[in-house]
């Protein structure tokens, strides 16, 4: 099991189902004798917005400004804002991260994405990268509340109209692929709360057992499949390499989300491991 764990959390009501998920997270999990750490984003009022206040110093390029370079520079020369710094040591130590929040626009909310944006900015390199990533050895899922019905995401669904390549897994592609896994991180399936605004206490409380129940066994679990960095070949254009579409040519399905190769994405590929 992870000893220590961060949660990154994202709602500013402590009557939320989002902060009952995240109590209950910190509840299981330091039973088991984890350490757990809480960035409560809306409490710390954290700035969402990259900028150049973020380092300090000043920047090398004022004149055509590069948010990635300067802060990856001034990270390796000790020069970011305070609270970037906090975080990344919370990051650094951290065995596991769970990101606690609502859905907001098929996405996260922004608090959230100016913290992926400024703390993650230190690992967003060429040389290592998806599987090859600076936190390779860590473990991260999300875990978040929508404010509709599966129903709404399935194959016939609004949300899934283009049958099994237009579900919740295509939503959760740019997080967990474009940031997650860019990262390094071994990415667990994630935890999804249908809707629990219009469900009954009863519900409501079934899914939080659910999920006080999966963490007790949350890190014997195999995490989303993601292709491996070596299947391409980056002095190509990061192309998929000949003899790894001759291996799949035959396959019912493509590769993963986003490299069908013309043929139909895996289904389930976000939301279940291994697949």
């Amino acid at each position: 099991m992870a000893k220590k764990v961060l949660i990154v959390y994202a709602h500013e009501s402590p009557a939320s189902f989002n902060a009952a998920a995240k109590d209950a997270a910190v509840a299981a999990l330091t039973a088991q004798g984890c350490t757990v750490e809480v960035s409560d984003l809306y409490a710390m009022k954290f700035k969402a917005a990259a900028t150049t206040e973020d380092i300090t110093g000043g920047v090398k390029n004022a004149e055509n400004f590069c948010y990635a370079k300067e802060i990856k520079l001034a990270s390796e020369e000790g020069r970011l804002a305070d609270d970037i710094k906090k975080e990344q040591e919370k990051l650094k130590e951290a065995d596991l991260v769970i990101f606690q929040f609502p859905m907001y626009w098929s996405s996260v909310p922004a608090i959230m994405k100016g913290w992926m944006d400024r703390v993650l900015g230190f690992a967003y390199a060429q040389e290592k990268r998806y599987s090859e990533g600076i936190f390779k050895d860590k473990k991260a899922m999300l875990s978040f509340t929508t404010d509709c019905p599966e129903s709404v995401y399935s194959d016939t669904g609004i949300n899934g109209d283009i049958g099994i390549n237009g579900d919740i897994n295509v939503t959760l592609w740019p997080l967990q692929n474009g940031i997650l896994n860019y990262c390094g991180f071994q990415v667990f399936a994630p935890q999804i709360f249908w809707d629990p605004a219009t469900g009954s206490p009863e519900s409501r409380s079934s899914m939080l057992e659910g999920w006080r129940t999966r963490l007790q066994n949350l890190c014997g679990e195999a995490p989303v499949y993601f292709a491996p960095l070596d299947y391409f070949d980056k002095e190509k254009g990061f192309l998929l390499k000949p003899e790894v579409k001759e291996k799949y040519a035959s396959k019912e399905c493509g590769l993963t989300v986003g490299i069908h190769m013309g043929k139909p994405l895996p289904a389930n590929s976000q939301t279940k491991a291994g697949v």
